[in-house]
């Protein structure tokens, strides 16, 4: 499949998982503890613990989701996403959207699995447990055509030593092509804390690449979370400033010093902050590095732009001002189906628009994503 001449792989499909999802597949021991998802609207993300109670989010987040039902964002998803609901959201749903879309191959994240491990204080075990569940159902969705349903596998940060053993059966057994994390930090541990180096060593060793990706809120620390109920306010910081907060660990916290083959990736973020952060940064790291980053041989935009990944939206057209300050590699492409904000059917035409070249747009929408999950 072709789309106006070019191939396009999505570097961030989302599916849409079973509400019964660790029901049926988390080991036995956990099956009480476990979350279940909602249905209560089209693509309904909610989840609610054993108790009843919301899981993964705060209430303020939650009573949003519903306050929003009168919107035309809401009527909107009624219409375009009813006849996936309908036939419930299977495998070959997935690839109808794609041929819909126009998308030759994609890799696959979460929606309700976005919130399954942002519970403060989840029990290592069974945080591990909901992985591996999600993890072993994504495979089994993907052997409908797995040269076009691409897995990226969920690992937990509430043990390390949970999170490298999932990620080297992610790679070794299920064959899956990345491995996410939210960005939000868990029990208020930065992500270039001596903690978490047996997982990047795990990674980089692996040659697998490491994704993060954040959601709409979470009940562990996030931010927005001032704006309480306001999702307008709180839905535009989320993502791309729990990105960047990310990115500056990763970069000016050492980690990419220490693990030059790692690959990460920073999706459904926007793309536009990178000249302004790494312009800010880098001038931080000239006046403090010497104290506070001392093991850095270069400027952190370098690593950035060495190592690191962002994703364009379908409609970003200051797009142009990020390939002006970084070039066309390191951008991949997403479309965020079938979440609200997604520009679905429209997504790969709406790209085709922006102000940028077809050379630009070639290396968007195949050549870096491909480069950057091992795809040929």
């Amino acid at each position: 499949m072709v789309r106006d001449g070019f191939k396009v792989l999505d570097s961030d499909m989302h599916v849409l998982e079973p509400p019964d999802l660790w029901q049926r597949y988390i080991d036995p021991e956990f099956k009480s503890q476990a979350p279940v998802g909602k249905t209560d609207k089209i693509a309904d993300l909610q989840m609610v613990g054993p108790d009843g109670k919301v899981w993964g989010r705060t209430q303020e987040v939650y009573r949003d989701t519903y306050q929003r039902r009168g919107s035309t964002d809401f009527v909107k998803n009624e219409t375009r996403y009813r006849p996936f609901e309908e036939r419930g959201w299977t495998p070959e749903v997935q690839l109808d959207g794609m041929d819909q879309e126009g998308i030759d191959v994609a890799v696959l994240y979460p929606s309700r699995g976005l919130f399954a491990l942002t519970v403060p204080d989840l029990e290592p075990r069974l945080a591990a447990a909901i992985a591996r569940a999600y993890n072993n159902w994504l495979y089994d969705f993907c052997q409908k055509d797995p040269d076009r349903l691409l897995g990226a596998g969920m690992i937990s940060p509430f043990d390390v030593e949970d999170a490298v053993s999932e990620t080297q059966r992610c790679v070794n057994e299920l064959g899956f092509k990345a491995v996410f994390l939210r960005p939000n930090l868990v029990n208020d541990r930065n992500w270039y804390d001596p903690y978490y180096e047996p997982l990047w060593d795990a990674i980089e060793e692996l040659r697998v690449p490491l994704g993060f990706h954040e959601g709409a809120g979470a009940a562990l620390p996030f931010v927005g979370k001032q704006f309480g109920e306001n999702g307008m306010l709180r839905h535009t910081f989320s993502h791309p400033a729990e990105q960047m907060l990310a990115v500056a660990s990763f970069t000016g916290g050492g980690i990419l010093e220490r693990h030059p083959n790692m690959k990460v990736a920073f999706l459904e973020g926007n793309c536009s902050w990178v000249p302004f952060l790494f312009w800010r940064l880098d001038e931080h790291w000239e006046r403090l590095g010497d104290v506070h980053a001392p093991e850095l041989k270069m400027a952190p935009s370098e690593y950035f732009k060495r190592q690191c990944f962002v994703s364009v939206e379908p409609d970003e057209e200051p797009v142009k001002y990020t390939i002006d300050y970084m070039g066309n590699k390191g951008l991949v492409f997403s479309t965020d189906y079938p979440h609200p904000d997604s520009k679905f059917p429209e997504a790969v035409q709406s790209f085709l628009t922006l102000p940028i070249s077809d050379e630009d747009k070639r290396m968007i929408l195949w050549d870096n994503c491909a480069q950057y999950y091992g795809v040929e």
